[in-house]
């Protein structure tokens, strides 16, 4: 029972509220914006969707981790970032504009992009007899939970600016509420192995975390980006949608120890994107 209402109920309510609640904060200009600083969203896109799952891909080999936790653990590097790091962003001082434009650019492209990982993963890491493509329908359940949720708060706010101001809030703290449920529930749900799932993909886990928001931002100050755009960049690969990354594992593909990764990554970033930011402020004098 408790399985059905986390998978059936209480997750694409949540992952449709975090969606409505990006949607909210997102307008066209966000994506047209890409024309304004073209090389830092490249190169944002760069580390999201070829970079980090390579990285993440060698973690996985080099810990070891069993085929399940190692096609999870795949399954978060794609997952794109969403509004925790835009507010992450604004507080370590980054580039709060860029964060946006990348964040609304992930979500569009990661509903096709997670669908080819995934699949690399699970036909890389399952066996044969174990390797089952997502099917079609399932591709266009993760289109219509992320797309359509954002599309609607999109239009409210277009349509509709003093309402979107007004949900703004409740919308964002729900959405901690639903995120902050979905993992308790999951932990709940694995109880009986998770202290050992821990010990397992625990130190890969963190090494994934560590190493996004590595490779976001150094890769940008390589190619002589400002440090705004470099801490939003960083900020942006290293947070996760978890939340999404838990529903397709659970909802999607079934599975619920592909779940753990996400679980573990979810309850990790908060605090080191919080060491991560005060590292990059430290003698700053730009801000």
């Amino acid at each position: 029972m408790q399985a059905n209402f986390l998978s059936a109920v209480l997750l694409p309510l949540a992952l449709a509220i975090i969606m409505m609640g990006l949607g909210l904060s997102l307008q066209l200009e966000d994506f047209k914006r890409v024309v304004t600083f073209p090389k830092a969203v490249v190169l944002g896109l760069f580390c999201q969707m070829i970079l980090l799952p390579v990285i993440c891909y060698f973690i996985a080999m080099g810990f070891g981790l069993s085929p399940e936790l190692a096609v999870g653990l795949m399954l978060l590097s794609a997952s794109p970032g969403g509004p925790t790091a835009n507010l992450y962003s604004h507080i370590s001082k980054g580039d709060v504009a860029l964060n946006v434009t990348l964040t609304a650019l992930n979500s569009l492209i990661s509903v096709f992009s997670i669908t080819i990982i995934v699949n690399f993963a699970m036909k890389q890491f399952m066996q044969s007899d174990q390797y089952v493509p997502l099917q079609f329908s399932k591709v266009m359940e993760v289109v219509m939970i992320v797309l359509l949720p954002v599309s609607i708060g999109m239009v409210v706010r277009s349509k509709f600016s003093k309402l979107a101001a007004t949900l703004d809030k409740p919308v964002k703290i729900a959405s901690a509420i639903f995120l902050t449920l979905v993992i308790v529930l999951t932990i709940i749900k694995e109880r009986n192995h998770i202290v050992d799932d821990f010990k397992t993909v625990g130190l890969a886990t963190l090494t994934l975390n560590v190493a996004s928001m590595a490779i976001g931002y150094f890769v940008p100050l390589f190619f002589q980006l400002g440090k705004k755009q470099a801490i939003a960049i960083g900020m942006e690969i290293g947070i996760h949608n978890g939340t999404l990354a838990i529903f397709i594992a659970l909802t999607v593909i079934g599975n619920s120890t592909m779940s753990i990764p996400p679980v573990i990554y979810s309850l990790l970033m908060f605090f080191t994107a919080a060491i991560f930011g005060y590292l990059v402020n430290i003698g700053r004098k730009d801000a």
